[in-house]
């Protein structure tokens, strides 16, 4: 099939197709005129590529599983270094979340301040505001 194809069998747009190939992801054949040709298989793999993306995957960290990758789903083989892998993109989601909560509770915090002076501002008489402002 063409990319054409396989695009709309997956719903995955033709660009990005194309950077799964650029990334070895994919790896169509070439017809006599130069066009990408997939086979069947193509469909489950980016499913595959789709799933792994989704749950936090490079593409680097895909291409080194993806050999072993089976099925829908994904299934990975039971391999010391793919769990490696996993363990190691887990702990780092693990760290950008508690980065993230960092970040809102702080930001939080200045709109909690921010909306209590501004309600102070809103309670003072006019005379009070032009004293504090010269």
């Amino acid at each position: 099939m063409l990319i054409g194809e396989l695009s709309r069998r997956t719903g995955v747009r033709t660009h990005q197709l194309r950077y799964y190939e650029a990334q070895g992801l994919l790896e169509p054949r070439r017809s006599a005129g130069g066009y990408r040709e997939y086979g069947e298989d193509a469909v489950l793999t980016v499913g595959q590529i789709r799933r792994l993306l989704a749950a936090g995957l490079s593409t680097e960290e895909i291409a080194f599983m993806l050999p072993c990758v089976a099925g829908p789903d994904p299934d990975l083989p039971w391999c010391p270094e793919l769990l490696d892998v996993l363990h190691t993109r887990l702990r780092g989601l693990d760290e950008h979340m508690d980065a993230l909560t960092r970040s809102r509770l702080a930001l939080s915090e200045f709109i909690e301040a921010t909306e209590r002076r501004s309600q102070e501002v809103a309670e003072m008489r006019p005379a009070d505001i032009a004293g504090r402002m010269g």
